[in-house]
């Protein structure tokens, strides 16, 4: 046995240190909420849980919102067959990233559909 594995079963762990001060990341340009972010920024923010975005197609036109509220600030209405990457679903809304304007936001969950 070794200091850094103490059974032959068990890898060697890999450490990391958090250091200096947490970054405030705009809302509109990367995926991060209170309660989750995307998996991509896992080594620039801490958040209590990580998604993988899937790949979805904008089926009809739709706003990407800002926040939650039906007559929250549009950022961009988003054209059918823009691609949007889904973090999470809740109700009827869907959050994610719409990669053409890079901009991050909620559509109505309804407005897309799985990418072929």
């Amino acid at each position: 046995m070794t200091a850094t594995s103490p059974s032959p079963l068990v890898p060697p762990r890999k450490t990391f240190a958090l250091v200096g001060r947490s970054r405030v990341l705009d809302p509109a340009r990367f995926a991060v909420r209170g309660d989750l972010a995307d998996v991509r920024l896992a080594d620039q923010v801490f958040a209590p849980h990580y998604a993988a975005p899937l790949p979805r197609v904008v089926a009809v036109e739709a706003p990407l919102r800002a926040t939650r509220a039906a007559d929250g600030d549009t950022l961009a209405t988003l054209a059918p067959g823009d691609s949007f990457e889904l973090l999470d679903i809740t109700g009827e809304l869907a959050w994610g990233v719409a990669p053409a304007s890079g901009l991050v936001g909620y559509v109505p969950a309804t407005a897309l559909r799985d990418a072929a």
